[in-house]
């Protein structure tokens, strides 16, 4: 419990810096600086306004110094991300497999944030955690079979570190390319863009980090859960179906972290007796 605890401190600093990156990378702004700043009155941040969660309490959501109201996404990012680095200790301890899903729910957090408010997903994110996921692999086992499978049915047997490798790659080409062929063949047959390259790129990463099987089983509930509520929310406002743009990549971020908790779970139970 300390080590979760400790990690739900930690996932709360990476939440405040998240915030940053959510807000200035969409709009190609350094992340280093300058130092936070009221988005209204463009006030420098004291140390003391900058506590996660306890200065957005304290300040009762508003600037200190104009009372310019405070998005609740910068404390939301914060405890989600505290609570899923809690989650991830608490699943796998105090492991270097919980360390990189700590790190890949970071870059979830952050896409989908903004996706939701920019639409814009940041190659720093996406490409990003592609290269960190395929790195990891070289040390961590991707937790996938079917590279492996591959190998076997070619009488090959690289050591399990190029297996791990191998697995991280078709997770992440597999997916991706799945996913901009259908957006290919979207806009040929309907003449305009259905799907950005941003999605493609998040799936790449998902799969470097989970595998082929958690990237298309993020995929498909993604997809899913992506439908079921822009069909609601398009009931619900009454706006124009053809026009409404979906924020594609909330919705398979939100899969992805579900994928990384409970896929392993899903799949066992799929390809059961």
């Amino acid at each position: 419990m300390l080590e979760a605890a400790l990690a739900f401190l930690l996932g709360l600093l990476i939440g405040s810096f998240l915030n940053v990156c959510i807000h200035r990378l969409p709009r190609d702004l350094s992340v280093v600086r300058p130092r936070s700043r009221c988005p209204a009155c463009e006030h420098p941040i004291a140390w003391y306004d900058n506590v996660p969660l306890a200065s957005y309490a304290l300040l009762r959501g508003r600037c200190r110094h104009c009372g310019a109201r405070i998005s609740p996404r910068y404390p939301l990012v914060e405890l989600l991300t505290g609570l899923l680095f809690a989650a991830a200790v608490l699943r796998f301890g105090p492991t270097p497999l919980a360390g990189k899903l700590c790190l890949f729910f970071a870059l979830q957090v952050g896409l989908l944030f903004s996706d939701l408010e920019q639409l814009i997903l940041p190659d720093e994110f996406t490409l990003g955690g592609l290269a960190a996921g395929l790195a990891l692999a070289w040390f961590l086992p991707v937790p996938d079979v079917i590279a492996h499978a591959i190998f076997w049915m070619a009488g090959e047997n690289p050591g399990p570190r190029w297996q791990s490798l191998a697995e991280a790659a078709l997770g992440a080409a597999a997916p991706a390319g799945f996913l901009w062929l259908g957006g290919w063949v979207f806009e040929k047959v309907r003449k305009k863009e259905g799907l950005g390259l941003g999605d493609v790129k998040l799936m790449a990463m998902t799969g470097a980090f989970l595998g082929l099987r958690g990237a298309l089983l993020t995929l498909l509930a993604g997809s899913v859960l992506g439908s079921v509520v822009g069909l609601l929310y398009i009931k619900l406002t009454g706006k124009d179906a053809a026009t409404f743009e979906l924020p594609f990549g909330t919705f398979l971020g939100i899969a992805a972290i579900g994928a990384a908790l409970a896929g392993q779970g899903v799949i066992d139970w799929y390809g059961g007796p």
